[in-house]
């Protein structure tokens, strides 16, 4: 694995994964152009290195694991599947049944080596603390990655907290906004650990709760932020086992939270628990639309460190396929064997495509015995961890192929609607804009297990309204627009056997509907110009059209909100 971040960045210009830009770029729109038209683009395109951004003596980095290739170099495989694997070992000897003195012996090996994975605190300074920066965060080179964003966001912190009481860390991943050079809004949902160990520091009566906030490191720790970990189970327990060696930990200099030695920057401070929480965002998310603006706490920048050689990291959301995909493409490959041995034995394969953004669509293939069980797999699936926030789920037989879009559109062509859409409701992640209710509304399994595969393409048992201007894209960005404007129960009819989906916007109010609808997230078109005019000076080949220009047909105003 990697030391450090410049490390990963050096393996990965060596694999020819990674394009230098020198040429001086802005942090506000420029960067997230560039990297929206490159992570589009065949196999996720390659990762970005800006050495001359204005405004800032930091270079940045973006798209950093927007591939196959990469995501699995970021974590110490060739390939996904080798982890999946790796873990499906461990996870079978730690579960086969042993009846012996002998046979228990046997499992002294694995326990060794699950105690190499916890992290291990160090006394003294570490690579993160080489420098204290003299000022506050506006000397970093956030990026405004859309033109109606409330501001400049943070986009890959690993927010570190404590639980007040047990002392359990958590780190979590919440784009922070800039406010000024010592404040920046804390974007944790209700759903999240941060905010439930935020409830906890309140509860107890406790003003200040500390917060620290590290970028960088091995890119192991980034991804271990967005991992689907179960409260109280420590990130850094994953990042160890994906290391294979353990994380080693530092104290911060203002406050008793510990982190990673070598992430390049540290922002620490805390969150005051008494303050009245400030407007925050609006932000273009990774939904492909704008989380609107909302009320969120107020962390406040004590001090920040960073390493002699650090590089800032983003990543930019928007319309899918973002780097983010990748990140899903690893939870599904790394979580399947947990979910396999732990909860539904009977799952063989899960997948969320990238139209799904992860929480919005997922397939799972599954051995069946008997009738209810995909409902069984549905409600274990609801109520386990992140997996909480899928709004549609489609169970297919066991050895169906899930990662083929003609064939699971075969599939689902088979299915009736009647029959084999299942309703229920639910926890919904909280920038799901199309439920009336934020953070809840319904969800819908549609059961293809039983589905016959010897038919056409010609069965079509659904009909799709969308808005005008979505009838030009490609079934895939049809997919990915109605999965996001759709509340199941609310927008699914079902009539002599066809199912027929209401996926407008819904921008004129009416019963059961959202009382603010956001826009799609597009580049303004002075920018596009801008990147189009300067394209040869980022020496990254041919022109790559702007991906903004296929959606701005789907805006309804000039803003965030509609």
């Amino acid at each position: 694995m990697y030391k450090n971040l410049p490390e990963y960045i050096a393996t990965l210009e060596r694999e020819g994964e990674l394009r230098r830009i020198a040429t001086p770029v802005s942090p506000i729109l420029e960067i997230t152009e560039i990297t929206d038209r490159v992570s589009k683009s065949p196999k996720g395109g390659p990762a970005l290195l800006f050495e001359n951004v204005e405004g800032s003596t930091f270079p940045v980095v973006t798209n950093l694991m927007g591939s196959d290739r990469r995501i699995a170099l970021a974590l110490g495989a060739e390939s996904l599947d080798d982890i999946a694997s790796r873990l499906e070992g461990v996870l079978r000897e730690a579960f086969v049944p042993r009846g012996s003195l002998a046979e228990k012996m046997r499992t002294l090996p694995l326990l060794t080596e699950l105690a190499r994975w916890f992290p291990k605190k160090s006394k003294g300074r570490g690579e993160c603390q080489q420098v204290v920066l003299q000022g506050g965060v506006e000397k970093l080179p956030v990026l405004k990655c859309w033109p109606h964003d409330g501001g400049r966001f943070v986009t890959l912190p690993l927010v570190h907290t404590a639980h007040p009481e047990t002392g359990s860390r958590n780190v979590g991943m919440y784009r922070m906004q800039i406010f000024d050079d010592h404040t920046t809004g804390m974007h944790w949902h209700i759903h999240k650990t941060g905010a439930l160990h935020y409830d906890a520091y309140k509860k107890a009566g406790i003003t200040r709760m500390p917060v620290s906030v590290c970028l960088g490191g091995d890119p192991a720790y980034t991804y271990a932020a967005t991992a689907p970990m179960p409260d109280g189970m420590d990130e850094y327990l994953l990042a160890g086992f994906l290391r294979r060696r353990p994380v080693r930990l530092v104290k911060c200099v203002t406050n008793d939270l510990w982190v990673p030695a070598d992430c390049d920057f540290v922002i620490e401070g805390w969150v005051d628990t008494t303050e009245p929480p400030r407007r925050e965002g609006p932000f273009g998310d990774h939904t492909g639309f704008y989380s609107l603006d909302d009320l969120y706490p107020v962390f406040h920048v004590e001090a920040i460190t960073h390493r002699r050689d650090a590089i800032y990291p983003a990543t930019v959301v928007g319309v899918p396929p973002q780097e983010d995909a990748w990140f899903a493409a690893a939870t599904e490959r790394i979580f399947l064997p947990p979910i396999r041995f732990a909860l539904q034995p009977e799952v063989t394969d899960l997948h969320m495509p990238p139209a799904g953004v992860a929480h919005n669509l997922a397939i799972v293939s599954m051995d069946t015995a008997y009738a209810g069980q995909p409902e069984k797999v549905a409600g274990a699936l609801w109520g386990a961890g992140q997996m909480m926030f899928n709004k549609v789920l489609v169970a297919t037989p066991a050895d169906f192929p899930i990662r083929d879009p003609e064939a699971v559109a075969r599939l689902l062509s088979g299915v009736d609607p009647a029959r084999d859409f299942v309703f229920g409701h639910g926890v919904l992640d909280a920038l799901d804009h199309a439920t009336a209710t934020p953070g809840t509304g319904s969800k819908l399994l549609i059961d293809a297990t039983g589905v016959k595969t010897n038919y056409q393409l010609s069965i079509i048992n659904y009909q799709l309204n969308i808005d005008d201007g979505a009838k030009s894209l490609s079934p895939n960005e049809q997919l990915w627009l109605a999965l996001a404007n759709t509340d199941p129960a609310r927008d699914i009819t079902i009539a002599d056997g066809v199912a027929t989906i209401d996926a407008r916007a819904k921008i004129t109010g009416g019963e059961a509907t959202p009382g603010r609808w956001p826009n799609v997230v597009v580049m303004d078109k002075s920018t596009v110009e801008l990147v189009d005019r300067r394209w040869p000076e980022y020496t990254l080949g041919a022109l790559l059209p702007s991906p903004s220009d296929r959606y701005r047909k789907l805006l309804h105003s000039d803003g965030a909100a509609v």
